[in-house]
């Protein structure tokens, strides 16, 4: 007889997620299930910037408290921050120097002019007012600070925040003597050990188009697996498709491929990686060949791209 596997649904982050587990009693799989919940919800009230009182809102509206010198321009304050924090920042920097400034986790400002809701396009000219807010490398890191320099700058971790969120539920569970079982936050999934029969977990990956279809199914025993793609948050305009992924040098959104799936060690990387894939449009295939990682990737043409390595 198989085992039984256990299944938890949970909120967070705006999306839906999920907690597997295998070769654990019913009793440990809710407790279990309840420690990486937890986790995944302490990063959000942590992090999230639509949260008023997460640390990234405090630095984002650290221009409020600050006070104008006489004889100075005005200065943000600089904001503390904790060990957790100023790793994330360091990943971040690496991100940042790996895809030749297209990962900025200062381009979230572009969200202020992008309502994918209304379906429509930004003004050009508030558009544009936004692109000088984006620059990563102004941001002013001294020690155990951060300082924004310029007003109406942000931070924001959305671009890896879930896929952290992923691998911090999935190492409290390892931690914990899990196994057997995986964490999906909304299709960044963490796979934790294969099933109790040692055979992998088989993960579908979505049809860009065909939502009711799998593009592929990978057997996955261990590691991580993220998907980018055109089809999550976008609208259509005079035959064109504007997603949510947004280039932030130039404001607009990546338009070259359909998705982009990336097999990687660990989420952050996984998920990472695809979105800088999807922001270097044609060269993005060049890109993920180099990673020495397992990708998969449909072009706007349908075509599909795809190379296995071991993870």
């Amino acid at each position: 007889m198989s085992a039984p596997i256990y299944r938890h649904e949970f909120k967070a982050m705006a999306s839906h997620c999920e907690v597997v587990l295998a070769g654990v009693s019913a009793e440990e799989a809710r407790r279990l299930s309840a420690l990486a919940e937890a986790e995944v919800l302490r990063i959000e009230h942590k992090y999230s910037r639509y949260r008023p009182a997460s640390l990234l809102s405090v630095i984002n509206r650290s221009w409020e408290q600050a006070v104008p010198a006489t004889s100075s321009p005005l200065a943000a304050t600089a904001v503390i921050c904790d060990a957790e924090t100023l790793d994330l920042l360091d990943k971040a920097e690496l991100l940042f120097q790996h895809s030749g400034g297209l990962f900025d986790i200062t381009s979230g400002v572009l969200r202020r002019v992008w309502n994918f809701k209304l379906k429509q396009l930004p003004e050009p000219d508030a558009l544009q007012a936004l692109l000088p807010l984006i620059n990563w490398r102004a941001v002013v890191r001294e020690g155990d600070t951060v300082r924004l320099p310029v007003a109406g700058m942000e931070l924001d971790f959305g671009g890896f925040g879930k896929e952290y969120a992923a691998d911090r539920a999935a190492a409290c569970l390892l931690e914990a003597g899990v196994t057997s079982g995986h964490v999906n936050l909304a299709g960044d999934m963490h796979i934790l050990g294969p099933k109790p029969d040692g055979t992998p977990w088989s993960i579908g990956i979505r049809h860009p188009r065909h939502p009711e279809q799998l593009l592929a199914s990978i057997p996955v025993s261990a590691g991580a697996l993220a998907t980018s793609g055109d089809y999550e948050r976008y609208f259509e305009k005079d035959g064109q498709r504007y997603c949510h992924i947004l280039n932030p040098q130039t404001g607009y959104p990546a338009c070259y491929w359909q998705s982009v799936s990336v097999l990687a060690p660990n989420t952050l990387i996984a998920g990472s990686f695809t979105t800088i894939a999807m922001l270097m449009e044609e060269q993005g295939l060049a890109f993920l060949r180099s990673s020495g990682l397992s990708f998969l990737a449909v072009d706007q043409a349908g075509k599909i791209y795809q190379e296995s390595q071991d993870v």
